[in-house]
């Protein structure tokens, strides 16, 4: 049966009154994520005077640099509903190809970025194609390519450090250079890359099939999109941020270290879901992602200053996840 004209008119009305909900549910889950990097400001700052200056938040910009990026890049493959548990281990084979570039094989620098970038993309795309086409859970799926990339990276590194000084001495100027005085390179690059993110996610076709994607697969493929095609195209786009991410660490240290990695994939995840992404997809913003970026940066950081012990960090971080994933949970169960 068809619908009346008054009928189309009261759906269409349901339909702005859901939009405009989303909308200020966004907002909220937004403003409470920045209220809470407020409250973590202001909490380090009092309690020890060495937090609130500009030589520390200038470190703390340059540790969310690295969580930043490869947060935007898992930002995408959550809204699907995915997960992607490669991205530390993956990160750190994308800095220890880069060297191996540069460093063991004498290539220009910029062939090494692309090489160290190519990597991760190359990552992201196996991740994508054993998810679609073998139906591997994402979770399965990416926690192989965790140890894969762990394995590779120690094992072509010789389980040695590269380092970049004496091959390519400006190497390190990818992030620790000042375009803009006062502010690392490294944090420009995150900045820039959270614009694209953003133009990706809000005004264009691979945004708006990763959020129809998340919100119900099926009923998308119904619809006529080749869901697989572009759930590849997310984890490949998450890749190469991935890769990004490793050319940025190796540039920060100046150079590359085969053992590092582990456990950058729990920070960078905790960044998406306590920025108001839902694990079980379907919303997220680039914004949020961000600012809980932030949060996880300035948590980490105000922990060290007030010399917490390593032991004990790990713990309120974990709880921190664990709030951030029940608090997303509870979301669901509400509507929120």
């Amino acid at each position: 049966m068809n619908a009346t004209p008054a009928t189309q008119q009261v759906e269409k009305a349901d339909e702005q009154k859901l939009g405009a909900g989303a909308f200020w549910r966004k907002q909220l889950q937004q403003s409470l994520a920045f209220g809470t990097l407020v409250v973590l400001i202001l909490f380090f700052s009092l309690a020890s005077g060495n937090f609130f200056t500009w030589s520390n938040i200038s470190g703390i910009l340059l540790a969310t640099a690295v969580i930043g990026i490869l947060a935007l890049g898992t930002t995408f493959v959550i809204i699907t509903g995915g997960i992607d548990l490669s991205l530390g281990t993956g990160m750190t084979l994308a800095a220890v190809m880069t060297g191996i570039f540069v460093v063991n094989m004498g290539l220009p620098v910029w062939i090494g970025v692309i090489g160290g970038v190519s990597t991760g993309a190359l990552m992201g795309l196996v991740n994508g194609l054993n998810i679609t086409f073998l139906r591997l859970p994402p979770f399965i799926a990416t926690l192989a390519m965790m140890m894969i990339a762990q394995g590779l990276a120690l094992v072509i590194s010789g389980v040695r450090p590269i380092y970049f000084s004496t091959a390519a001495p400006d190497f390190k100027n990818i992030a620790l250079g000042t375009l803009v005085p006062g502010l690392p390179n490294a944090v420009l690059i995150m900045f820039v890359l959270a614009i694209v993110a953003y133009f990706l996610l809000s005004k264009t076709i691979v945004g708006r099939f990763t959020f129809a994607i998340g919100s119900n697969e099926e009923a998308t493929r119904l619809s006529g999109v080749n869901t697989r095609r572009w759930k590849i195209i997310v984890y490949t786009l998450s890749g190469v941020f991935t890769g990004i991410a490793g050319v940025v660490i190796a540039a920060r240290l100046d150079s590359a270290q085969p053992q590092l990695g582990v456990g950058y994939e729990l920070q960078a995840i905790a960044a998406v879901i306590i920025g108001g992404t839902s694990l079980l997809g379907g919303r997220g913003s680039i914004l949020g992602t961000v600012i809980g970026a932030l949060i996880m940066s300035v948590l980490i950081n105000g922990l060290r200053i007030m010399s917490i012990q390593t032991e004990w960090q790990n713990v309120v971080v974990g709880v921190v996840i664990l709030i951030a994933v029940f608090a997303d949970s509870l979301r669901s169960r509400k509507g929120i």
